[in-house]
This record gives C-alpha cells, structure tokens and sequence, in this order.
C-alpha cells in the first residue's frame, strides 16, 4: 500500500508540474549543446486558405469577417472558406454579403470533423490554416505562421489561445492561468523536438498532409495534429500568431467542454496507440505520453485515490509524514470548496480559483469515460457558451 500510494504521488506531481520542470532543464542542456539556428524566410509568401467550421454562428460572423479582413497577408493570396454544414440560422445569408468569402455548405449537419474532411477537398494551396468562428486572431498571425513553414521538417503549426479577462469574479478564471501554463509547455516541446497536438483556435498544416479522420472524431485538431507529426514532421509553436476568445460563459458551460475534450482525449490515446511505441517514436512518445496520454487517463484516477489511501495509512502507520501530507491535502480540498463557493458569489480570488479549477478538470476526466461511451459514432458535440 505504501508504495502504491508514493508512486501515485509521485506520478500525479510528475503530470501536473515534474514534466514541466524536466522538460525546461532538457531545452536547457540541447540549446547550450546545439544552439537554436533560425531558418530565414523567402518573401515570396504563398497562397494560403484561411477555413472556419461554423455551425448556427450568426451572432459573430461580421466581428469574425471584419478581423479576418483586417489580417494584414499580401493582397490576393489569402483566401476565406467557411464550412457552415447543418446550419439553420442567418449564418449563410450574413456570409452572402461578403463577396471575399467562399461558403460550403450542406443541409446535413454530421459535425466539425466530417465538415473539415468535406472542406479540405475543395482547398488548392499549399497551406491551410484552421480557425473557430468565435475567435479573433492577431493582425500578423497568417504572416507569422507562413513564416513557420520556412523550415522544410515543419509540416503543422500551432497557434497560441488566448482568453480575454472577465471583469467580473468567475471561476473561468481558472482556465486562462490552465492555458498560460499550456502556452509554456508547448514552447518548451517545440523547443525540444515538437509540439504535442494543436488547439483548434488557430492552427495550420501543409494541405497535402491532411488525413481524412472518421465522423465521430471528438479532438480533430488534436488527432490531425498528431497524425501529421506520427509521418515524421514537427508541429511548430508560434507564439506570435494568436487566437482570442472569451472564456465559458459559466462553469456549467466550461463543464460541457471539458468532459468532451476529455472524451476526446481517451479516444485519441486509443487511436493513436501506436505512439505509445518508445522504440518507434522516441522523444515524441516521451513528450505526448508525459504531457496529454497521463492527464487524460491514470493520473486523474490515481490523483483522487491519494486521499483515502493516505487517510488509511495514517490510521494504520501514524506518522509524522503522512500526518502532513494529510493535512495539505485537506487544505487543498478546503481551497477548492472555498473557490467553488467564491464562483457561486462571483467573488474574485484567482488564488483559490487554482485548486478549484484543478479539482474540476480531473473530475471532467472521469466524466469523460461516460460521454465517450454514449457519444460513440457520433461526432456532432453542444458547443459551450462563451461569456
């Protein structure tokens, strides 16, 4: 028992915080040994695709077009396909005003994935970026992310997320300090070899490495990401190109979201299983088992499992050790109730808005068993409502 609960310990701060502090020392040690060289660029920028999956986004598309019109690229080479299958509302008439922009559309709503493996087949240049209609990009984000692709072993860039700060006290509070730490992570994997996976907000990929993924995919950005990186290609981080958005309108939204992508986490590590093979894929086995295969499976499990167990060892070996490490844990809890109550009031406390939010996203991952088992064969998802 001890030792199943020192190695639970261990595996839960190797996850959360041990990865992040290993990874820093090993970009530390290659940079010194083999110092950063840096790829110049061509001016001659390519024709580029920027694509949106909308469904039912009348509310945002002319905040969306207004930004996509203002990214500054050279004239004639970026082009604006939306993909709006299955929507209902005005999305298709707005997007009729706007004579930049090509619009895809079918009746049939079967989901992001199968409308991004529809798109992808009428894209003919080089590169395509992906965006969400309810996030604005950074002016020089399509300049900067061409730019990535400037070394030939690039063959997917990620973007960074961003989420705008609520003026009011809301738990969602919790979700930009999560993504500020993400954004970190995966500049250090980049730096080391590659980065783990793409967020949806803002990506992009040469065209020609698309991989048709199955209708019920739940992480599509995820799953194409990896799949380009699985053929031997890096996934670039590029912290100069961004996407913002606002985060979940409440922690119920937040919820719907987190439990999805935790679904879809599951489902990634089974269809991409074979990256679970050390001696095949290296370095980026040790970066996507460390950094999302733990997360999305044992570590969360194990993590709720330590309080029991060390309540069972105190009472059965009382010591000075594990009377500690029970009384941080009964602390961490506490602060995590009390963040819960803060939310409920809309009282700001970023402080314990912390352990609030980690309780909730673990908890999401054992939520995500459920949904993924009733979700199978579909890949049609209730969007969460931004605030």
């Amino acid at each position: 028992m001890k030792t199943f609960f020192w190695l639970s310990a261990f595996l839960v701060f190797y996850t959360y915080l041990g990865y992040g502090i290993l990874l820093y020392v090993l970009v530390k040690i290659k940079e010194k040994l083999f110092p950063v060289k840096v790829v110049p660029y061509a001016e001659d920028y390519p024709e580029v695709t920027l694509m949106i999956a909308a469904y039912n986004e009348e509310s945002v598309i002319h905040e969306k077009m207004r930004n996509c019109l203002a990214l500054q690229y050279p004239k004639g080479k970026l082009n604006i396909y939306w993909v709006t299958d299955g929507s209902n509302d005005k999305t298709d008439e707005l997007l009729a005003t706007y004579p930049e922009v090509c619009v895809l559309h079918q009746p049939e709503r079967k989901g992001k994935t199968a409308a991004l493996n529809r798109g992808i087949t009428f894209i003919k240049t080089p590169i395509v970026i992906f965006t969400d209609a309810n996030t604005m990009l950074n002016q020089q984000a399509i300049l900067e992310i061409v730019k990535s692709f400037a070394d030939p072993k690039v063959g997917c860039v990620a973007g960074e997320k961003r989420l705008k700060q609520k003026e009011t006290g809301n738990a969602t509070a919790g979700e930009s300090i999560y993504w500020k730490y993400e954004s970190t992570l995966k500049s250090l994997d980049d730096r080391l070899f590659s980065a783990v996976g793409a967020a949806g907000e803002l990506f992009a990929i040469r065209t020609d490495l698309f991989e048709v993924m199955p209708e019920d995919t739940l992480l599509d950005d995820f799953i194409l990401s990896m799949k380009i990186a699985q053929k031997g290609h890096k996934i670039a981080y590029c912290k100069n190109a961004y996407a913002i958005e606002n985060p979940s309108s409440d922690m119920k939204e937040e919820e719907k979201r987190k439990i999805r992508i935790s679904a879809g986490g599951l489902q990634s590590i089974y269809r991409l299983r074979s990256l679970l093979n050390p001696f095949k894929y290296g370095t980026l086995h040790f970066q996507y088992v460390s950094h999302r295969v733990l997360r999305w499976s044992i570590t969360p499990i194990v993590f709720f499992i330590l309080f029991p167990l060390n309540l069972v060892l105190l009472w059965s070996e009382p010591s000075f050790l594990y009377g500690i490490l029970f009384i941080l844990q009964v602390l961490f809890y506490l602060s995590g109730f009390l963040g819960y109550r803060a939310a409920r009031k809309q009282t700001k406390n970023k402080l314990l808005y912390i352990p609030y939010y980690f309780l909730f996203m673990n908890l999401s991952v054992l939520k995500g068993f459920r949904y993924l088992k009733n979700k199978h064969g579909s890949g049609v998802w209730e969007k969460a409502k931004r605030g």
